[in-house]
């Protein structure tokens, strides 16, 4: 199963990284519409009036002619470079939430997986109970076995300790606790097997010259 948790740390990781270049690239987007937005406006108006005076025939010709020449505009235009700007969208919480989905499904499953191989086992165990017993028995005896092994394994430690020469230091100690009993209450001891601080559950060696302190559980 712990297998299986790690090896969903790949893909986590990926997945923040993807989230937090999203992040970053909209981030940088943003600033550049809003810092690079420029609005041009431009204004302009004339008028044209060509004026003849007279009552011949060739003001009045000129009249009808340049009189076609008389304009009048008036111009006023606003532009921007907003359709040339990005436009970034960046992505919502439910989005988030959609993107983790399918790895938090996964993590789901493999917490669930030793239940459904629990299942498995129960389902083989109810058509195959002859193959399920073998099994049985013989996690049975594998540990036994293994714990025999532990046992011997740690009286072969204990006897190499016995047989090693103390400092001086944890001599003189030693000899004082055996001289007066009372100090071994101040002495700070651990266990020998498994080295767990002394308890009030641990036990200590009967034996006057070997007062070794075992815990509860090794005892």
């Amino acid at each position: 199963q712990v297998a299986e948790l790690l090896g969903c740390i790949p893909p986590l990781l990926l997945l923040l990284l993807a989230c937090g270049l999203d992040h970053m690239l909209f981030t940088m987007l943003s600033i550049i519409q809003q810092h690079s937005f420029v609005q041009y406006s431009f204004h302009s108006s004339h008028h044209l009036s060509i004026q003849v005076t007279g009552t011949s025939l060739m003001a009045r010709l000129l009249r009808t002619t340049i009189g076609a020449l008389n304009t009048s505009s008036d111009t006023q235009l606003e532009t921007s470079n907003l359709g040339c700007l990005p436009q970034p969208q960046g992505m919502t919480r439910p989005q988030y939430l959609q993107s983790f989905l399918p790895l938090a499904v996964l993590l789901l499953l493999c917490l669930a997986q030793v239940y459904t191989h629990r299942l498995r086992r129960a389902i083989a165990a109810f058509y195959f109970p002859k193959r399920e017993k073998s099994r049985v028995l013989y996690l049975y005896n594998k540990l036994l076995r293994q714990r025999q092994s532990f046992i011997r394994r740690q009286q072969r430690r204990i006897a190499r300790r016995a047989q090693q020469h103390p400092d001086l230091g944890v001599a003189l100690v030693q000899w004082c606790c055996q001289r007066w009993p009372s100090l071994r209450r101040w002495r700070r001891r651990s266990c020998l097997v498994c080295g767990a601080p002394e308890s009030s559950h641990g036990r200590v060696c009967p034996v006057p010259t070997c007062a070794a302190t075992f815990c509860g559980l090794c005892w």
